[in-house]
């Protein structure tokens, strides 16, 4: 890539590298996969093409065609917390971050001293970097992405800023290698454009490590005038506005795809992982014939829309059924890295590898979908129990009376038959579990919903 052609945010980006490796771009391309994985933000189960979508998902429909679709795969529900899970291997009840997520006044994040996957497969000798939403921590320099193991970081801390501004609160959340960025465009394609130039700069004498984490299709509904006049026919202006944005954001995935062999990382060479954060929002997202939404315990808010795709090595148009979670990629990717899993703190996710080449059965005899001081949900076999399943994730207290509920997956997907009174004595153990692990979690950090009293967003978020 012409390096005058190169804007200046990406050039900032791209010069930011803390690696030291020298460039060498006839290496031969390393045996170890290169890795891209793309999260999308508040993308609905039922948003996307392969999924029945109205709205047009060409590309993420390409790469579930060439890849394996990951049907009962979960997340948190809500974004901080399954980017915790994502990076660690570790639930979030193990990390106090069980109860919502980072909010820009928190002064929190991931703990430390959490080893994060970027940590680990920097040891293993991959380059690592960042495009797109942290969300993790930003209220010291300890909790940015270039402390927490990678080399370059483009995008912003918090969640929900505005897609032209770049700002939330008024305060500038855009940034290279955390130092504030001032740049116009919009948001969706920025990210997909610093992502294609790390990827045509990259020395091929490391394997890459990319984590994407993009911000669309979350709010503020802000799209494109050009993708707005394609959805003209949707009545519902929300709707209308969040379906341009899915389709920017599929676009934008659509080119960094396109982009990879263009600049050396051939198919068999680059596995790639894509994921949403958790389920999306009801009043304008998808989420098929699962209940509920984003923030609840029910199916709509924890099982997301996933693929993996590495041709040679995974069957094209393979669907897995076996519950997965999160958690599973850390030590499933680690793996394939040739990387050390050796650790201080012990982790929840399992090798997910024999699942997705040779059929077996889930690695899990208890998943735990999220743990806080009144709510829970836990899935054993096909049996889930959920404990105040529609008190929404960020709440800071819980109601005045407990809901206990139990649903059979396998001829319930929709959860519309609680099965609490037919079966007391499974109810009873899953309760006895759930109970075990709350008394086992890290006290929670509970960060309150609206600004407190006097907090002034900076001018620059991240920026003491």
């Amino acid at each position: 890539m012409n390096r005058a052609a190169i804007p200046l945010g990406l050039l900032a980006f791209l010069l930011g590298s803390c690696a030291s490796t020298p460039r060498t771009p006839t290496a031969p391309a390393p045996a170890r996969p290169h890795i891209l994985m793309i999260v999308a933000d508040d993308l609905g189960w039922g948003d996307v093409g392969f999924h029945g979508s109205e709205i047009g998902t060409p590309h993420l429909d390409a790469l579930a065609a060439r890849g394996v679709r990951l049907e009962q795969f979960y997340v948190q529900p809500v974004c901080s917390p399954t980017r915790a899970a994502l990076l660690t291997g570790r639930y979030p009840l193990r990390l106090g971050l069980q109860c919502g997520v980072v909010r820009p006044w928190s002064t929190h994040g991931l703990p430390l001293d959490e080893r994060t996957l970027a940590n680990a497969l920097s040891e293993a000798g991959y380059a690592t970097a960042l495009c797109g939403k942290w969300h993790l921590g930003h209220a010291r320099p300890e909790y940015l992405p270039t402390r927490r193991g990678f080399e370059q970081q483009y995008g912003l801390y918090n969640g929900a800023i505005d897609y032209w501004t770049h700002r939330r609160d008024g305060g500038l959340d855009w940034h290279a290698n955390d130092r504030a960025l001032r740049e116009e465009g919009y948001a969706t394609e920025l990210l997909a454009n610093a992502a294609i130039a790390r990827l045509a700069t990259h020395d091929h004498a490391r394997p890459l490590f990319l984590y994407l984490p993009f911000n669309a299709p979350h709010s503020p509904l802000q799209a494109p005038e050009e993708a707005l006049a394609a959805y003209a026919h949707i009545a519902d202006k929300q709707r209308r506005t969040y379906a341009a944005m899915v389709a920017s954001l599929d676009s934008a995935i659509g080119r960094i795809l396109q982009a990879l062999p263009e600049h050396g990382f051939a198919a068999e060479e680059t596995l790639v992982f894509f994921c949403s954060d958790n389920g999306g929002l009801r009043q304008f997202g998808s989420n098929g014939d699962l209940r509920g939404g984003k923030g609840q315990l029910y199916e709509g808010g924890l099982r997301v829309p996933a693929v993996i795709a590495w041709p040679g090595h995974l069957d094209a148009g393979r669907l897995v059924n076996e519950p997965l979670h999160a958690v599973d990629l850390y030590p499933t990717l680690l793996r394939l890295a040739g990387a050390s899993a050796a650790q201080a703190k012990p982790l929840d996710g399992e090798d997910c590898w024999p699942v997705l080449t040779a059929g077996a059965q889930t690695p899990h005899e208890l998943l735990v979908h999220n743990l806080t001081p009144w709510s829970g949900a836990l899935r054993s076999g096909a049996w889930k129990l959920i404990q105040n399943g529609a008190v929404p994730a960020n709440a800071t207290e819980g109601p005045p009376q407990d809901t206990w509920e139990l649903f059979h997956l396998g001829e319930d997907p929709g959860e519309h038959n609680d099965r609490s009174r037919d079966e007391p004595e499974r109810m009873h153990a899953m309760r006895e579990r759930l109970e075990a692990l709350r008394r086992e979690a890290a006290p929670a950090v509970l960060s309150p919903n609206v600004a407190p009293e006097g907090f002034r967003a900076p001018a620059v978020w991240g920026e003491s």
